[in-house]
């Protein structure tokens, strides 16, 4: 299945806390509150994947889209206005480069390697299940189960029929950290995984995806990426 992409670049850094209050402004400087930019109904939170994504991509600000997430940027282009008020700062932003891609989701022979930041797979009743669990084997079993369930859940909404078993292994944890979202502590984890599939670059896995965490991006040649 090929699935399209359009990445907006801006030449400004932010900071990873800075992720949130950028999709504010860019919000913010909307005539018409289309929900694919915020992902808010009236009856609150919407949990479909986010198919307008805000993320920070080698320490500048970027915006990922997905599907119908293309047709709906426009809307920020039509406006014209990139001078955003992000947290104190008053910033006019830059945009660096617009790509579009069609990219691949299938199944693969030869296995790919990928790594994951800022991932999020635990909510406060599987926290306590995981810290209950011994040795950090186990503990990578159950975060396997979480990321396949991510995986699963992302192709279902994209509409991509997984025909075939999901073969996925951690194979390195490089941090761990607390993060703060909508005032709750989550663990956020940065792993590497090799997985039989072929998957998109840049697009987010799992919770709170929309505004930078799970970011995915390939390991090339074997090699760290670095962001």
């Amino acid at each position: 299945m090929k699935i399209p992409l359009l990445i907006v670049k801006f030449g400004n850094e932010i900071s990873p806390q800075e992720i949130q209050p950028f999709r504010g402004a860019v919000v913010a400087s909307l005539n018409e509150k289309n929900i694919l930019f915020h992902n808010h109904t009236e009856n609150g939170v919407s949990y479909h994947y986010p198919l307008i994504q805000y993320k920070r991509i080698h320490k500048k600000a970027a915006i990922v889209c997905v599907k119908e997430g293309i047709k709906a940027i426009s809307e920020l282009f039509y406006t014209g206005n990139y001078r955003y008020k992000i947290g104190d700062r008053d910033v006019e932003m830059q945009i660096e480069s617009i790509d579009t891609y069609n990219t691949d989701i299938d199944f693969c022979e030869e296995p790919r390697r990928y790594r994951l930041l800022n991932w999020l797979p635990l909510n406060s009743e599987n926290y306590k299940e995981y810290q209950t669990i011994d040795g950090m084997a186990q503990r990578i079993i159950f975060m396997e189960e979480k990321l396949t369930g991510n995986l699963l859940s992302f192709f279902t909404e994209i509409g991509f029929r997984a025909e075939q078993q999901i073969d996925l292994h951690i194979t390195d944890v490089t941090a761990q950290r607390l993060a703060h979202y909508k005032g709750v502590k989550l663990m956020a984890f940065d792993i590497e995984f090799k997985v039989n599939l072929t998957l998109p670059q840049y697009i987010g896995i799992g919770k709170s995806s929309s505004v930078g965490y799970g970011t995915l991006t390939k390991i090339a040649n074997n090699n760290r990426l670095n962001n």
